[in-house]
């Protein structure tokens, strides 16, 4: 059976020399639909949906049925000045199973949507709105997707990152980079709260994902804003039981900005972009790392890594968790 990814391609940014830029008369942002079998991938095809490299790279999210891709974008160019961005709002809907696939819905929640995820039933997401402090909630039913509420995490400045539904679509954690918290939320159908039950992890976790088998991994970025070059942290979570808690945190390397469970139940992987955005001929440049993580006996530990290209960022595990798939950015 074959598999979907989408990648996203964020059109309005480069990276030129170690700075983060604005393109000027910037083509659209697109998200590319791909089909994995079992030869070659196959492009199905390439839409014109806002997005952005911009955040966490749990930006995009597609139904268990592989039907619906949602697609956050994080920002958008300024329009009073093209050589600016400022925070977008905006939810892109991907029809996969139209020939080619097609958006048929875009959808406005709160400032600067950067993380999103999926309830394994596939009827309800969650948008970590990052420049507003607050997670949107969306009804997925007959195809169609609503915004049905949204609720508060925390101010504006509390870095709303990212956000990981738990395997039984009962909670999710949420991520707050800005004050290095990790929220709970309760989830009752569509009833969606904040627990008073905030998890300490590592210092700003950024992303989040969560195994089938009841733990979460979360990647700790440090004071990346600063590209200190120090060695950050991924934390993992046990979120078999309650209270959700932190049993273990590892090194991982500068700036673990993305993290990924696999369906194995056993692992996971960090992306460490580990100074690759640098510009050339800086001491703390180095290439990105891809490292599996393992998970036994509640502890976390490294097994094995390989380097990757420039400023990676996401990640997808095929259905067996056999294959890891990467792309990377493009710079100069």
């Amino acid at each position: 059976m074959a598999e979907i990814a989408v990648s996203g391609n964020d059109n309005k940014r480069a990276l030129i020399n170690g700075v983060n830029s604005v393109v000027r008369d910037a083509k659209p942002d697109t998200l590319a639909v791909i089909e994995f079998g079992q030869g070659e991938p196959r492009l199905l095809g390439e839409v014109q949906a806002p997005h952005s490299v911009v955040g966490p790279p749990n930006s995009i999210a597609l139904t268990p049925d592989e039907s619906l891709a949602l697609a956050t974008s994080a920002e958008k160019i300024d329009p009073a000045d093209a050589s600016k961005v400022v925070p977008d709002s905006r939810v892109s809907v991907v029809d996969l199973k139209a020939s080619p696939p097609k958006v048929v819905e875009v959808l406005e929640v709160g400032a600067g949507p950067s993380g999103i995820a999926i309830n394994p039933a596939g009827t309800l997401a969650l948008v970590a709105n990052r420049n507003a402090g607050t997670v949107s909630v969306l009804r997925i039913a007959g195809g169609r997707v609503s915004v049905t509420s949204t609720v508060p995490i925390g101010a504006a400045t509390t870095g709303v990152s990212a956000v990981a539904f738990t395997p039984d679509g009962m909670h999710a954690l949420v991520t707050r980079d800005n004050d290095s918290i990790v929220s709970v939320l309760h989830i009752a159908g569509d009833a969606v709260t904040k627990l008073d039950r905030d998890i300490t992890v590592g210092l700003r976790p950024y992303s989040v994902s969560v195994s089938p088998a009841g733990w979460a991994v979360v990647g700790n970025v440090g004071r990346s804003v600063n590209n200190t070059g120090d060695v950050d942290t991924v934390s993992l979570v046990d979120v078999s039981r309650e209270p959700f808690r932190t049993v273990d945190t590892v090194s991982a390397g500068p700036t673990p900005e993305g993290v990924l469970a696999s369906p194995d139940g056993v692992h996971a992987v960090v992306v460490v972009h580990n100074g690759s955005s640098r510009a050339a001929g800086d001491p703390l440049r180095g290439r990105a790392l891809v490292k599996l993580l393992k998970v036994e006996n509640g502890r976390l530990r490294v097994v094995a890594e390989a380097s990757a290209g420039d400023w990676v960022q996401g990640m997808a595990f095929s259905r067996d968790g056999r294959t890891l798939r990467i792309p990377e950015q493009v710079g100069t």
